[in-house]
């Protein structure tokens, strides 16, 4: 799984972009709110105090006999941690902007009658002075930083690291767990549709997964036993006609010699063209089926098929696929089949064009074409071109539609595409 989904129109990537937007904006305000009701009262209140021991300490040092004035400087700093003595001139301002060094401004400006800036200075460590001026005096009162006990800088930095961490993991599990079940879902729907038998899916997690996973694994079970009877169906319906078109062949055989030899010749013609429409229901019913995938080289069996269907060929290097061989064999005898017979009497060619993406092989005739109205519509069972049932015309019309079966049923791609200059191209797309 990549770190952040790379595509925002699947569920997934839209998930968890929706989930990091509204935590993010979710962390936002509960910040905003945190510093607008907790943090601000409470520096606001610790300036106020602090302004208040700042100011009555000047007071008191300087109502105090000078002789105890330094006593009373020591305990101040060993007790508060606040350093006093009478400034003769003014510090200068480096200009350091504090928020809480503006609450202790107005704190002390409030208690004072007036204005008073708080200055900083950089010793060995960081000096925040307030120059008090009592009685005639100017009292230089000051702290250290360490006194606040506050990093401001370090806590947002925190912050906005954890958030900017712990949001799109969060996001990333969470839309995890809510697009794995259906990624599983639309799988196993893919493969009922290709005709094949999915796993069943795990009925559990939520109420909802797990109901719509039991549904969907009793709707596969039933399209497993709907294809099962449709192909025994198929296949007896084939099989048990050949008895009965058997037995008309022996009685046409024992007609008697002076019946009518062009009333002989259709009946055969209608019994060979029900012999064909048999041999294509046994075909549909057997693609039903599935088969076992092995390598295969494409070059060859091309080649094998274009020697016995006389279709112009150049061979490609080896291409080795795992295919369903059966399967791959009928497709591309329909396909051929079907060239030839709509192919004008012009030449027919075969290309295979094999690469790592998948394999392409193209069956290229010269014909009048397909309108690309109907290029699909020729997919149907049954469906011609052309309006007349007759089997010199045209087959039965399940020769495309058994192709199309098989190759979804292997997960290949069938296309029927008009060519430059006229004629068809039927492509056929194995992935690799």
């Amino acid at each position: 799984m990549k770190l952040w989904p790379g595509r925002p129109t699947t569920l997934f990537g839209r998930a968890a972009a929706t989930l990091t937007a509204i935590l993010m904006a979710f962390q936002l305000v509960v910040l905003v709110v945190a510093m607008a009701t907790v943090f601000l009262p409470m520096a606001r209140r610790s300036a106020d105090d602090l302004a208040a021991l700042m100011v009555l300490s000047a007071q008191t040092w300087v109502e105090l006999p000078p002789e105890t004035r330094r006593d009373f400087e020591d305990e101040l700093a060993k007790s508060h941690n606040l350093w006093l003595f009478k400034a003769y001139s003014p510090l200068p301002d480096k200009g350091q902007f504090l928020p809480y060094l503006h609450f202790l401004e107005n704190a002390l400006t409030e208690r004072v009658g007036t204005p008073i800036h708080v200055k900083v200075t950089h010793w060995e460590k960081q000096w925040m002075w307030a120059e008090i001026p009592i009685g005639g005096q100017m009292i230089r009162i000051g702290f250290n930083l360490d006194r606040l006990g506050v990093r401001p800088m370090l806590a947002l930095v925190l912050v906005i690291v954890a958030g900017v961490i712990l949001v799109p993991l969060t996001s990333l599990v969470l839309a995890r767990r809510i697009s794995r079940p259906l990624a599983r879902l639309a799988d196993a729907a893919a493969r009922v549709g290709e005709g094949l038998t999915p796993e069943l899916l795990p009925e559990s997690g939520p109420t909802e997964l797990a109901a719509l996973a039991a549904t969907f694994n009793r709707m596969a079970r039933q399209v497993k036993e709907l294809m099962d009877n449709r192909t025994t169906l198929l296949a007896g319906i084939s099989h048990d006609l050949r008895t009965p078109l058997a037995r008309l062949r022996i009685a046409l055989e024992m007609m008697p010699e002076n019946a009518k030899p062009t009333l002989i010749a259709r009946m055969e013609r209608d019994m060979e063209e029900m012999n064909q429409l048999i041999g294509g229901f046994l075909e549909l019913a057997q693609g039903l089926g599935q088969e076992e995938k092995r390598p295969v080289d494409l070059a060859v069996l091309l080649g094998e098929l274009a020697q016995d269907t006389g279709l112009e060929w150049r061979a490609p290097p080896p291409c080795i696929r795992e295919v369903a061989l059966v399967a791959l064999r009928r497709i591309l005898s329909n396909l051929v089949e079907n060239a030839l017979r709509y192919g004008g009497g012009k030449p027919v060619s075969m290309v295979c064009d094999c690469a790592d993406s998948g394999a392409r092989i193209s069956i290229l005739d010269r014909g009048p074409g397909i309108p690309p109205d109907q290029a699909e519509e020729v997919f149907r069972p049954f469906y011609r071109l052309e309006s007349s049932r007759s089997s010199t015309t045209g087959g039965s019309g399940l020769g495309l539609a058994i192709a199309r079966q098989l190759a979804e049923a292997n997960g290949w791609k069938i296309e029927l595409l008009a060519r430059e200059g006229g004629g068809t191209e039927a492509r056929l797309t194995i992935p690799g």
